[in-house]
């Protein structure tokens, strides 16, 4: 999976904790994307298993999107934490620079940072 892919995985997991549902539009509106952007991601989703959407449009995470933004959603907290915790970054540039290195850090140095964090 590409990183935007991973992007909206995630970003569908963070609203539904936030709002309970998602739809097209709030991604959109989270990532100041355009709907069309939106729609055509949405479909790359649910043609690989990753969504579902009903019939109202409410986007639905399935057992595998679940799974894979589960991941990377901790991914990026833990690297959020260690950046700040560990190395003093600010939390803003924090949460920026581990939007980008959750998608690119090897599964063993993530294990080694999720260890020195907990």
């Amino acid at each position: 999976m590409h990183e935007s892919g991973e992007n909206y995985l995630e970003t569908i997991l963070m609203l539904q904790n936030k709002n309970g549902f998602v739809r097209s539009i709030d991604i959109a509106n989270e990532l100041e994307y355009t709907k069309p952007s939106i729609s055509r991601a949405m479909g790359i989703l649910r043609k690989n298993g990753y969504i579902t959407m009903d019939d109202g449009g409410q986007i639905l995470l399935t057992e595998l999107g679940r799974k894979k933004a589960e991941e990377i959603y901790e991914r990026h907290l833990l690297i959020t934490k260690f950046l700040m915790e560990t190395l003093g970054i600010e939390r803003q540039l924090a949460d920026k620079d581990a939007c980008r290195i959750e998608h690119v850090i090897s599964q063993e140095t993530f294990e080694r940072i999720k260890a020195k964090v907990e």
